[in-house]
């Protein structure tokens, strides 16, 4: 089970985790729990280490964000006692997390949990201290923003328990963003490569990486709200032989940027040799377009994360002389919406109706994107929330699916 920063936001929440896990324990689970850092301390952690520090070394910053974690743990484990369940606490090094050398954003290379079997042994309940573990250098590092998601993913594949629980503020996997559509419709089930969708296209919950982990390693997970404690969404492997909703979900990502290299001359290599740039700056690039070439020169357009607009801009204008480029030009005001389904790829038609719904509601499509499952078009920011309304509506989300 894990539990985010909401989830153990102040005194009351935590004796609420420790009583809902003590009645696991009287029904005959065996319980281990993942925490985060309490409500926004991680956040609160970060502004006080801006006010103290301009360079912020990395290894310094995973010390201080780590030590939010550690703090909660230790409460979650006053509260178990509380309650007459055994319980120890966990640092990620204690929990066996050996992570690589990357600070603020380590990847997870083992996780050798012998003392989360002993303790589990020994009847007790291990929490385990989310989103961190020690590098091959023996240092403290961190997992980056939604690393306690990928921690209970991968101890739930170390220990083979029967699934990984993510327990949050919100009671499940919605259509869309129930905030912008009320009719926004939770779902029991889903399976991990329409989630998978979902979260490298907007959805915040969960974090991507634990999804990608759990695809990989076929770990089930259960989304739900540790405020409610109802049923969530269960994420499963997709059944090939059971037909499928054509469309489950809309989402929207507004952290969106687009970068424009104009005149660039249209030869063999030009687009490798940009891409190779923009790569080694660390510029994670999305959508690309090329226009038909004119005169020997064409035009290449992007998207890349709001905050690596300027990085993007500042690589492509050192290419401007060699690759003859005429202009490069930002666009931070863009935003992409998607349409995600397993069943679209059966049923022809869905992006005709995406791209006449948009053009009804009088919003432009800059740049668009497809996988298997999934339709995705760059739309000005200022519409991208009116284009989720009218998808979820003309899909009709808002209906028990089947």
């Amino acid at each position: 089970m894990k539990f985010g920063g909401t989830s153990v936001g102040d005194p009351e929440r935590i004796r609420n985790v420790a009583d809902h896990v003590a009645r696991h324990r009287r029904r005959g689970d065996e319980v281990v729990l993942v925490v985060s850092a309490m409500g926004k301390e991680t956040d609160d952690l970060i502004r006080v280490a801006k006010e103290v520090s301009g360079t912020r070394p990395g290894r310094e910053m995973d010390m201080l964000i780590t030590a939010g974690e550690r703090k909660a743990i230790a409460l979650v484990c006053m509260a178990l006692a509380d309650l007459g369940v055994p319980a120890a606490s966990f640092t990620g090094s204690q929990a066996g997390f050996i992570t690589d050398t990357k600070h603020e954003d380590a990847k997870i290379l083992e996780v050798r949990a012998d003392r989360i079997r002993e303790a589990l042994e020994a009847g007790q309940v291990p929490v385990v201290a989310g989103a961190q573990g020690v590098s091959t250098d023996n240092d403290v590092t961190f997992l980056g923003r939604g690393g306690s998601d990928t921690t209970a993913v991968a101890l739930a594949k170390a220990l083979n328990a029967d699934a990984a629980e993510l327990y949050t503020d919100v009671s499940g996997v919605y259509t869309t963003d129930p905030r912008l559509v009320e009719t926004a419709r939770k779902m029991n089930s889903i399976s991990f490569d329409e989630l998978l969708e979902m979260t490298a296209n907007g959805c915040p919950k969960p974090a991507m990486r634990s999804v990608e982990y759990a695809v990989r390693h076929g770990v089930k997970l259960h989304v739900r709200s540790a405020f409610t404690w109802e049923s969530g969404t269960w994420v499963v492997e997709e059944d090939p032989n059971m037909e499928h909703a054509t469309v489950r979900a809309i989402v929207h990502e507004l952290n969106e940027a687009k970068v424009t290299v104009t005149g660039v001359a249209d030869r063999p290599g030009v687009a490798a040799r940009l891409f190779r740039a923009l790569a080694d700056e660390g510029v994670n690039v999305d959508m690309i377009v090329q226009n038909a070439s004119e005169e020997g020169t064409t035009d290449i357009s992007f998207t890349v994360p709001h905050d690596e607009l300027a990085t993007a801009v500042s690589a492509a204008e050192a290419l401007k002389d060699e690759l003859g480029i005429r202009a490069v030009i930002g666009d931070p005001s863009v935003a992409r919406v998607s349409v995600i389904g397993a069943g679209m790829r059966n049923n022809p038609g869905i992006a005709a109706t995406m791209f006449e719904t948009l053009a009804e509601a009088g919003i432009n499509i800059d740049m668009i994107s497809t996988s298997t499952i999934r339709i995705s078009a760059a739309v000005a920011e200022e519409d991208a929330e009116r284009a989720v309304m009218v998808l979820h509506d003309v899909y009709r989300l808002d209906q028990s699916e089947y």
